[in-house]
Parts: structure tokens; C-alpha cells; sequence
């Protein structure tokens, strides 16, 4: 090797690898949350809002499962210089497209919650496609194998 080469990722590689991870287990968290909620939980809501965690079909909590373990699996293998990376977080965006797409459009979140409702799915899709053009570009540098 010449001396003073760089082998392997740089210190940012690792920096957005842990952080990616940290977002996803709280997607994680975010997930398990949710899917566990108590009828004593639910009761404290108001109608409207009860509804759109009570109303969800099984394909779209399906997605958000995918999404969300997913992106922390993504986030695993980027850690780990897995090439398989890429794959992952391409499944792991389109299962967040598709639970997105369910609570933004076939569901009356934004009238119950408001128009700022809209903005936390919008930065959740932009970390999710940031990810995976990071994960590419990774592989492209041959950080991953």
C-alpha cells in the first residue's frame, strides 16, 4: 500500500452509517408504539384521530413494518460495508412510499391533523431516498462489498 493511502470509508461514512441507524430504530420504536397502543391510549384521543390508528388495514401497517425494519436492516448492512445495503433500503423506500401514500391520501390525517401533518412524511421520504443515494454511492466507491 503507498503510505499515507486512504483504505476503506472515511469518518463520515461511519457518522451517517450510526446515524441512519439511530433514525431507523426510532422508526422502530416509532412502529412498535404504535402497533401496541392500549385501548386506555386509543380512548385518550379524540374520535378523529382514533380512528386513524384504529383503521389502518393490515397492508399498510404491513408497509410500515417493511419500512421501518427495513431501513434498520439498510442501516445494519451500510455499518457492516454490505453491498446488499443498496437492495435493502430500495425496499425499505418503497414499503415508506406506500404507507406514506396510505395515510397522506386514503386516510383524513390532514384534516385532522393539520397541513404541518404532511411535513414529518415529507422528511421521512427524503431521508429514506438520501440514504439510499448515499448507500449507492458507497458501493460505487467500493466501500461495500
Amino acid at each position: 500500500m503507498v503510505e499515507g493511502a486512504i483504505s476503506g470509508p472515511a469518518r463520515g461514512f461511519w457518522i451517517i452509517g450510526v446515524l441512519a441507524l439511530v433514525w431507523n430504530l426510532l422508526g422502530v420504536v416509532s412502529y412498535v408504539m404504535q402497533v401496541t397502543m392500549t385501548p386506555e391510549q386509543l380512548a385518550q384521543m379524540q374520535d378523529a384521530e382514533r380512528l386513524l390508528y384504529t383503521d389502518v388495514p393490515a397492508w399498510a401497517t404491513g408497509a410500515y413494518a417493511i419500512a421501518v425494519f427495513g431501513g434498520t436492516l439498510g442501516a445494519i448492512a451500510l455499518l457492516l460495508r454490505k453491498a446488499w445495503a443498496v437492495p435493502v433500503f430500495i425496499v425499505s423506500l418503497l414499503a415508506i412510499v406506500v404507507q406514506m401514500g396510505h395515510a397522506m391520501f386514503m386516510t383524513d390525517a390532514l384534516s385532522v391533523l393539520g397541513p404541518t401533518a404532511a411535513i414529518m412524511p415529507l422528511v421521512i421520504v427524503l431521508i429514506a431516498v438520501g440514504l439510499l443515494l448515499y448507500a449507492r454511492r458507497a458501493r460505487a466507491s467500493g466501500w461495500l462489498r
